[in-house]
């Protein structure tokens, strides 16, 4: 889904919209780039590994962030930290730091 942000004229736009991708340069610069077709790629088993560690990782975020009591924690940690409360959740989990699990739930 495309964002655009509006002043007097489209001030900034990124996502996707219609096949074409909106990003930014690190120059800060508006690029647009049409959808990469990954339909005929061949994943390797590292890369197929890697999107179920990924997978797991935003599924523990997920739960992390339903729990009242590990989103506290998340949302004060990441305030010290000057992060995102589910990103940090989501580091945790590749750093093997379940705090779900120490809980027992």
């Amino acid at each position: 889904m495309a964002r655009v942000r509006l002043a007097l004229f489209v001030e900034e736009i990124h996502g996707t919209l219609n096949g074409l991708v909106f990003k930014k340069s690190p120059k800060g610069n508006t690029i647009l780039t049409k959808c990469p077709d990954m339909s005929n790629v061949k994943w390797s088993k590292a890369q197929k590994d890697n999107r179920k560690r990924m997978a797991k990782a935003n599924d523990y975020a997920h739960a992390a962030m339903a729990d009242p009591k590990m989103r506290f924690i998340y949302e004060k940690r990441a305030a010290k930290e000057n992060r995102v409360p589910y990103r940090l959740a989501v580091s945790d989990y590749y750093k093997g730091k379940n705090l779900l699990s120490r809980r027992g739930t």
